[in-house]
Formats: structure tokens, C-alpha cells, sequence
């Protein structure tokens, strides 16, 4: 069983660790920009640089400040009406009292899987969504285990990480596919050593970029999973709703949802079957919750 998680210096630390994110993606926005001046326009280094100081200030800004949209937007999440959702919306409205949060946005993702993600910068920005396959195949009980488990999130401040995370990874990946590109028009320019040699460190910083994806994911502790369950357990006082959804999820055999992987960590149980290292093994979150 793992150890126990003081949830303040969790939130603490997940603050800490969303702003030295942010930090790093924009060196890495600036490591591109001096690359990309260096390999194409030398003389023209210094506006090349500006201009992407500027880009990274704009996309820290969007990314951190928009993130629950964007994220809800890279899964074609619809937003939940009360009138045709009225079990989901009164399953959070009595989460949020119990936990003292915010009452979050709601969403709808269409997909047959049994999922469940949320996202947003703080709190009073959060959004939640299930997928359809949540609604139509979990009960009562089992909905508000796992709705209870994102509201988690939510409460640890989890979200912010989570998501700063997904946003300026996926940017980083663009930024090394627009380089590569950029490479077949009129790469190179006059093909000195020099500027061979900023050529080479662009495509190998482009190369580099979905492993730092995958990285990135791995890096997303799985002690937040288990804290989260456990946090989830405490909001609703009843394991077996959070172990019956697990246990449906470990049986079901649905397609994947075209969704990118880059946002798979938000999502309460691994949408990609063959990319399980993301997230805790479902038999060891159910073992754990069967001893509470």
C-alpha cells in the first residue's frame, strides 16, 4: 500500500511544479527560436529572437489561462445539459458540498469507453467530463466514485499539472514538426559548417521532442492516482462504487477514441490499452480500495 500524502504539500508542490514547467517549455521555445535563426537567417538573429520570446509569453499565457478549453476542445467534448444529464449534475453538485469545491463546468465526451477527465488551471476554472460510455453503463454509485476521484484532482490541485503539462507538451511537439518542415523550403541556406551544425541540433531537438511526450507522461506520478482514489473514497465514504467502475473498465473491450495521446494522462483510466505505463494498474488501485 503506498505511503500516505500529506494533500496540502501535494497542492503545494504541484503549484511549484506547474510554474517550473511553464519555465522550462519556455526555454525550449527560445532553444528553438536561436536554432531556427541560427540555421535560416543569421543576420536576422536578433528579430528572429524577439519574435519568439513574444510567441512563448503569448502561448504560456493562452496555455495556462485556457487550458480546461483546450483540453475539452482536443476531445470534441460537448457541454452537459441539466435537462438530459440530471443524475450527472446532481451527482457534483453533492460532491462540491461535500468537498467545499467550486461547482466545476460539465462536459460530455462521446465515446462507448467508461472514462473520465478534468482539466483547468485552478478550482474556480475547472472543468469535468465524462463520456457517454460512463453514463450509459455505470450505476449510481460507481458514476459518483469516479466523478468523486476528478473532483480530487481538482481539490489537490492536480489539474494544474496535469493539464500546464499536456498543453506545453503538445506545443513542443508542433514546434518540432513546423521546424522539420521548414527544412524541405529553402533549408539551409548556404550549407556552412556552422550553419549545418544549428541544423543538425534542430532536427535533433525536433527528433527528441515526443520522447520528452512520453517523459512527460511518466513523470505525471501514479501516487496521484492512488491519492486521488483515496481522496475520491473520502468525499463519498463508500470504496465499492470507485471498485465497481474499476472493475467494469478492467472488463470492457471498447475501441480507442481518436484522441491524441498527449492528453491521456487527464483521463481517469488509460484510454490506450498499450500505454498502461501512464497510469497505476487497475487490479493494484482495486486491491488497495478493497482494504479501506
Amino acid at each position: 500500500m503506498p505511503e500516505k500524502i500529506d494533500f496540502s504539500d501535494q497542492i503545494s508542490s504541484n503549484k511549484w511544479k506547474s510554474f517550473f514547467l511553464i519555465a522550462i517549455i519556455f526555454a525550449v521555445f527560445v532553444l528553438f527560436g536561436y536554432v531556427v535563426s541560427m540555421t535560416f537567417a543569421p543576420e536576422l538573429f536578433f528579430m528572429i529572437m524577439i519574435f519568439a520570446i513574444i510567441i512563448s509569453l503569448f502561448y504560456v499565457w493562452l496555455g495556462f489561462y485556457n487550458s480546461g478549453k483546450i483540453a475539452i476542445a482536443s476531445v470534441g467534448a460537448k457541454e452537459a445539459s441539466r435537462q438530459h444529464h440530471k443524475e450527472y449534475y446532481n451527482l457534483i453538485e453533492g460532491l462540491t458540498i461535500a468537498s467545499g469545491l467550486p461547482m466545476p463546468k460539465l462536459y460530455v465526451m462521446n465515446s462507448p469507453q467508461i472514462n473520465a477527465f478534468a482539466s483547468g488551471r485552478n478550482p474556480e476554472n475547472a472543468v469535468v467530463c465524462v463520456t457517454t460510455g460512463a453514463l450509459e453503463k455505470l450505476d449510481k454509485r460507481e458514476l459518483e466514485g469516479v466523478l468523486a476521484h476528478e473532483l480530487s484532482h481538482v481539490a489537490n490541485y492536480d489539474i494544474r499539472y496535469m493539464t500546464v503539462a499536456t498543453v506545453m507538451v503538445g506545443m513542443i511537439a508542433i514546434a518540432s514538426e513546423i521546424f522539420l518542415r521548414s527544412l524541405w523550403f529553402g533549408g539551409g541556406g548556404d550549407k556552412e559548417n556552422k550553419n549545418m551544425i544549428f541544423i543538425v541540433i534542430g532536427i535533433v531537438l525536433a527528433i527528441l521532442a515526443p520522447i520528452v511526450v512520453q517523459l512527460v507522461q511518466l513523470a505525471i506520478s501514479r501516487k496521484r492516482e492512488y491519492a486521488a482514489d483515496a481522496s475520491g473514497v473520502k468525499f463519498t465514504r463508500y470504496p465499492h462504487g470507485l471498485i465497481g467502475a474499476l472493475k467494469k473498465i478492467k472488463n470492457e473491450n471498447q475501441p480507442e477514441k481518436k484522441i491524441s495521446k498527449v492528453v491521456a494522462p487527464l483521463f481517469f483510466s488509460n484510454p490506450f490499452k498499450n500505454l498502461g505505463s501512464t497510469h497505476p494498474p487497475i487490479e493494484e488501485r482495486i486491491k488497495i480500495l478493497e482494504k479501506m
